[in-house]
């Protein structure tokens, strides 16, 4: 490990002037506190891409709005097991829609180049294993998966099918998450040692309250194919429009928000995951009959590894936070901290010395300056933040998926990098209810 740990810090090295002169990066922007960061324009659409949505709903929705967003992008077709969710689609993309309840009905179409998948998350994997069949590229709401046991397949398939796949942690494609890659990998923070995220929501539609319409029942929804791959129950609405509170169909605060957390991670630092999971909370407010937590903690251990040092990182989520809360993850280093979101990165260092400047001291003897005279020091905290007219994070991830699709090239978040961000925030739901550390293999992907 030890040589694992002198080969990441060569690669920092590498850069040189990058890592030594963090500090005097800051200086040569005269001392200013903050700095924006830009997204290039893309390069236009070259052809035209018909895509399908399967799951009409908030998410799904939301997708496809962005999604055509994009130029040369047309919507031909919607699958949703709710008759309100495909009236709604007509009426907002048009009647020139295919409509149907049967997600293989879209997969037989020759008409679709790529599906949208914003399904509950217990249909994930086979939605997907279907469509890269059928030969569809395939953009998959997180997690990638329901249950670990699940990667495998999806991954399989992804590499059989010669398809692009990405999962919709959008973040990952922000400016914030790579100006921290830049950042931490030209040494300004120095070695990371502890990472800490925090996600907390309060109102009734952040915590999964969604609303059920006056009209559900069997007649308006497909109830026997949504529980065909689960525990067969009674009609039951809320386990169909709430569905994220019941482990049959969702993944819990992990899933749905720790993932996140993890894709910005280990993006940001290269990393594979952790090797040791646990997790502590409770229902504390929302006792509405949900089977999950409103109130999770995480604590996980990142082993010593060629992409970086071992660390530790705690997630926290509060469903229950009267403040509103924020969202946010922290990276602590040796030298300084980074607070990232997904258009803006603080970088906080300790009270910089003149002696700490290898540049401004290169300058001061260039001058002759006398050693007793006052110097100009670099700030001990820097703001990021993206330009105005910045379309975000969300918007960037679909143009790096179609841009895949039409280049022929790849994406960052593929099944592999996925799954290694869902599986911890699996893991952290399965420490919960089984009371234990759970040990994962990181590297090879599969539990120890």
């Amino acid at each position: 490990m030890e040589n694992n740990r002198r080969k990441f810090l060569r690669r920092l090295g590498m850069a040189g002037a990058a890592s030594a002169l963090a500090p005097a990066a800051f200086a040569r922007q005269e001392a200013r506190e903050f700095e924006s960061m830009r997204r290039e324009n893309p390069m236009p659409a070259d052809r035209e891409l018909k895509i399908a949505l399967i799951g009409a709903g908030i998410m799904g929705t939301q997708d496809m709005n962005t999604a055509l967003e994009h130029d040369n992008v047309q919507i031909t077709a919607v699958c949703d097991l709710y008759d309100g969710r495909l009236e709604s689609a007509k009426e907002k993309w048009g009647n020139h829609l295919f409509l149907t309840k049967d997600h293989k009905e879209i997969l037989k179409r020759a008409d679709i180049d790529a599906v949208l998948i914003g399904t509950p998350d217990h249909w994930h994997k086979q939605i997907s294993v279907d469509a890269l069949n059928a030969g569809k590229h395939v953009y998959c709401e997180k997690p990638m998966v329901h249950d670990v046991s699940e990667g495998k397949e999806v991954i399989d398939a992804w590499r059989k099918s010669g398809k692009v796949f990405v999962v919709g942690s959008q973040g990952i494609s922000s400016l914030g998450n790579e100006k921290a890659k830049e950042l931490l990998a030209a040494g300004v923070i120095g070695d990371i040692n502890y990472a800490e995220g925090f996600w907390a929501r309060h109102s009734p539609e952040g915590a999964w309250q969604y609303l059920v319409p006056d009209d559900a029942s069997e007649k308006t929804v497909d109830w026997k194919r949504y529980i065909s791959n689960t525990t067969s129950r009674d009609f039951d609405p809320l386990r169909f429009f709430r569905w994220r509170n019941y482990l049959d169909y969702g993944t819990g605060m992990s899933g749905d928000l720790f993932v996140h957390l993890f894709t910005s991670l280990h993006f940001i630092t290269n990393s594979l995951g952790p090797d040791k999971i646990s997790a502590m909370g409770g229902l504390r407010y929302w006792k509405d009959g949900r089977e999950v937590p409103d109130v999770l903690l995480g604590m996980f251990q990142y082993p010593d590894s060629e992409q970086h040092p071992g660390f530790n990182l705690s997630l926290r989520c509060n469903f229950v936070d009267g403040t509103s809360g924020s969202t946010y993850l922290k990276i602590v280093g040796s030298k300084g901290s980074m607070d990232v979101k997904w258009d803006e990165v603080v970088v906080k260092t300790n009270q910089q010395t003149a002696s700490d400047d290898p540049f401004m001291e290169a300058q001061a003897r260039m001058r002759g300056a006398a050693a007793d005279r006052k110097r100009i020091l670099p700030p001990n905290e820097m703001v990021y933040k993206v330009e105005p007219g910045y379309k975000g994070a969300h918007y960037d991830h679909f143009g790096n998926f179609f841009r895949a699709i039409r280049e022929g090239g790849q994406v960052t978040e593929d099944p592999v990098f996925a799954f290694r961000a869902a599986a911890p925030a699996l893991l952290c739901n399965d420490s919960y209810f089984q009371d234990k550390f759970i040990q994962w293999d990181p590297v090879n992907m599969k539990l120890v």
